[in-house]
């Protein structure tokens, strides 16, 4: 198990974890079709260990980072989920009104790795808010399994509704300036593309391979987007073109980014889908972005 590394992985299995991910495979299925690829003395069990997320050694800023100034907050979503619950960010001993940004989290709930998000927004200087969608159902259960069971059980409509409201609460923070952002992955991807439909004060929309909103409804899109696609993400990406096509008809303001032998979730440093290399300059991009745009 230890000398398993990402480069013994086929592309294969990869996509058969992003099946797994969105629920396309149950996890029965995905481990009797894993055990196709258990070979040069590799187990079911070591594979499926590789592939899942690691949340206690790859968290970039620790929960008790001594930088960040974090508090779980509620506010109300009258047209989705009622009360909502997030995680709120700050650079430690901000006094002054920042730029805000709406961090929007994958298929499974508000995870420590979309927490670690937040706070890493939070030391680029800005005040990060991350809701938890689950929160109708308890919240994030505390695994990626039954959170993505969870999440499949609310209407995806009323959850855009939820970050919604979030961008609402963000923008009225006593330290925030106004101008709010939106950053999501996969899931939230497809969510901040939505968010850019439906908020016409949005200042930015940074969509991590997120699925594309309908293109009857581009032309209602304000904010200047930030789009970042996987190269191997062929699920995702085959809505690219045609979302591109509407957006340079339409005259909107955006940049993109393909990255090169990229997977589907390859700024999640929690698995081995992450490509460190392309994470990095996704993230810097990000920042750049929102302190353009946020500033």
């Amino acid at each position: 198990m230890e000398n398993l590394k990402k480069e013994d992985i086929s592309q294969e299995v990869f996509d058969l974890y992003d099946d797994y991910a969105h629920n396309r495979v149950t996890r029965r299925d995905f481990m009797q079709r894993l055990s196709a690829y258990a070979v040069g003395g590799f187990t079911v069990t070591s594979l499926m260990s590789f592939l899942l997320p690691d949340y206690q050694d790859a968290i970039q800023v620790k929960a008790d980072d001594p930088r960040v100034t974090s508090s779980y907050i509620s506010y109300p979503s009258p047209k989705g989920g009622g009360t909502i619950k997030a995680l709120l960010c700050m650079p430690k001993g901000n006094q002054k009104k920042l730029g805000g940004i709406v961090v929007v989290h994958e298929n499974r709930g508000l995870n420590p790795h979309i927490e670690d998000v937040a706070r890493r927004a939070a030391l680029a200087g800005f005040v990060s808010l991350a809701p938890d969608a689950l929160s109708p159902l308890g919240g994030y259960p505390g695994n990626d399994d039954d959170g993505r069971t969870l999440q499949s059980k609310r209407d995806r409509n009323e959850m855009l509704e939820d970050f919604i409201a979030g961008f609402e609460y963000l923008r009225k923070n006593e330290f925030c300036s106004g101008k709010v952002g939106v950053v999501g992955f996969c899931f939230g991807g497809w969510i901040a593309n939505m968010m850019a439909v439906r908020i016409p004060d949005l200042a930015a929309a940074v969509p991590f391979y997120g699925g594309q909103p309908p293109l009857e409804d581009v032309p209602r899109i304000k904010a200047p987007l930030l789009l970042q696609y996987a190269e191997l993400d062929t699920r995702v990406n085959e809505g690219w073109p045609a979302y591109e096509k509407a957006l340079k008809e339409n005259r909107k303001e955006y940049t993109v980014f393909m990255y090169a032998n990229a997977n589907h979730g390859f700024h999640n440093d929690t698995t081995p889908r992450y490509d460190k290399e392309a994470a990095q300059l996704a993230w810097q991009r990000t920042i750049d972005f929102f302190s353009q745009n946020l500033k």
